[in-house]
Formats: structure tokens, sequence, C-alpha cells
């Protein structure tokens, strides 16, 4: 089918931007400017978006909904009264207040950790030539593609024999030595940083007489603010939520992180149940409730600093 574009253009001026809509789109110039461009890339983003929050918009509604809400089929977006009885049963179950305390402790000691102890070592191996740079290298990633379950183990009788056997130490300590696979993923997050930055900086600083780790303080980890950021987040929300390396080390402990806590709140509900004569259907909004008030504080974290992170992942190369 051919089109004769003159004699649209001529009986029909309104055509035009049709058939320039149209080629662009085809031969994919300028289609950004377009607006079938424009429709398709709001539609897959609120589509995607939509993926992401509804299992957030579906826990918030059903914790909120009271008993009656909770056994009528027609309830299922809108609940008629907001019931806040859940959050309550949820806080006095996961004892918020001290697992709170416990995970932001040390979640904010490993991230604080894994920035000093891996930005010394990305800064080394970008930077510096010291001997068996290369094995160093190599060792990096072989640790990063080594799952945990391999050396849980050994880290467990480890810690073991110097004394610290369910101590909540076991789960900072790693982070001082950049150790596992989240040590390894930051110091290459470092590396790239740090090797994007031109060399005379540093021979400039070799000039006025600086040492290495001289420059590596006053030059290099100011400008490295953006790594720095990445890390803090990534190690952050990586040791709040995770739930094997606390399960293995803490097994018989009493006080334990927020997400451990959670993972134990089973047999605790079952308790609160069975004595208060709750029906069995509570549950389910008691467990959205729990698993709203954990993952508050990283969502609170993100949607204050999401700006500054979408911009530094993109200053530390992560995303060449």
């Amino acid at each position: 089918m051919k089109i004769n574009v003159q004699k649209a253009r001529k009986n029909k001026p309104f055509f035009r931007h049709g058939l320039r809509s149209i080629r662009y789109f085809i031969l994919g110039r300028e289609v950004d400017k377009g607006l079938i461009f424009k429709w398709l890339l709001y539609l897959i983003l609120i589509s995607t978006s939509y993926i992401y929050l509804n299992p957030i918009f579906k826990m918030i509604v059903r914790m909120l909904m009271d008993s009656k809400d909770l056994i009528d089929p027609t309830v299922t977006w809108i609940p008629s009264s907001l019931y806040f009885g859940h959050l309550s049963t949820a806080w006095n179950i996961l004892q918020y207040s001290k697992s709170f305390i416990i995970s932001i402790t040390i979640a904010l000691s490993a991230s604080v950790l894994h920035c000093i102890s891996c930005g010394l070592a990305g800064y080394a191996l970008a930077r510096l030539q010291v001997p068996f740079k290369k094995l160093a290298f190599f060792l990096l990633l072989l640790a990063f593609i080594i799952p945990p379950q391999v050396i849980v183990l050994p880290t467990i009788l480890l810690f073991r024999e110097i004394g610290l056997d369910g101590s909540l130490f076991t789960l900072i300590i790693p982070a001082v030595f950049g150790f596992g696979v989240k040590g390894s993923l930051f110091v290459f997050i470092f590396r790239q940083f740090f090797m994007t930055q031109p060399k005379e900086l540093e021979e400039a600083a070799k000039i006025d007489g600086a040492t290495a780790i001289k420059f590596y303080v006053k030059v290099m980890l100011p400008l490295a603010k953006p790594a720095i950021l990445v890390v803090f987040l990534f190690s952050f929300v990586w040791t709040w939520n995770d739930t094997y390396l606390p399960k293995m080390f803490l097994a018989n402990a009493a006080d334990v992180p927020l997400a451990t806590q959670m993972s134990r709140m089973g047999t605790s509900l079952d308790a609160f149940i069975d004595t208060g004569g709750y029906p069995e259907y509570v549950a389910e909004p008691i467990k959205m409730a729990a698993s709203f008030l954990t993952i508050l504080p990283p969502l609170l974290i993100y949607l204050f600093a999401q700006r500054y992170f979408v911009e530094s992942v993109e200053r530390t190369g992560l995303v060449e």
C-alpha cells in the first residue's frame, strides 16, 4: 500500500504531523520527541510501577482492615473503617523497640565499616602498585561468586573458638575485613570508581610530597562521595534484610535483629491467637503489619535518598 505524501499534505495539512510521527517511530529519528513514544514510555513506567507497588498497597490495605472487612468478600481495596489493632499486635509480637535498635545498630555499623575497609581495598587495587595485585583481584572475584552457604560452617566454628558464639558482634566483624560476597562487591565498586579518576591528581600530590594514605584521605576520599553513598545504602539494606546469617550465627540468641524476629513470629502468633481466642484469619493482617513495620525504615531511607542514590550509581560507573 502506497501513500501519496504530497497529495495528503495538500488536502489535509493536519495529516503532516501524523506522517512525521510514524516516520520517526519507524526510522528511529528523534523518536523521543513524538507523542506515541511518550505514551508508550508512560505505559511501560506505570505498568512496571504497578507490579512493584501492588504488593505494598495490598499489604497496607489488609493490615488496616477490621474483622468485618476481612470476612467480607466485597471489600478488596477500600476498607469501611481504619483499624490499627493489627499494627499494635505486630509491634508487641516483634518486640519492635528492642529489635529495631538492634537492627539499626548492626546495619549502621556494618555500613560504615564496609565504607572504610572496602574503600581502602578498592583504592589499593585501583591506584597502588603492590605485589600480587592481579592475584588479589582474582581472589576478589572468586569471593564474589562463592555462595555464603559454603563458608558459613567454618565461620561459625571460628566465632565459637574466639568466644563470640551467639553474639551480635558476629554480624559486624565481617564488615571490618570486607568479608564475603558483600565485601567483594563493595571493593569492586570502589575500585571501578577510583580507576575513573585522573592520574594527574596523584602525580600532583606526589610532587607535593603526599603519601598514598594522605592522598587517599585528602583527595580521593572526598571525591568518592558517590561511591560511598552507593556502598552505604547497599550495605544498610542488605544487612537490614538479611535473615540467613543471623539465623546461623544467632540460632539460640534471645536478642536478634528485626528481620530475624519476624521469621520467628510464627510461634508467637499462634500462641497469641490460641490464648486470645481470635480466629485464624487475623493471622494474615498481623503478618502484613509485621512486614510493613520491617520494611518501613529502608523504605523511608530510599524515599528521601533515591535522587542522590541514582546520581551516585551513574557516577560510579556501574551502569556503563
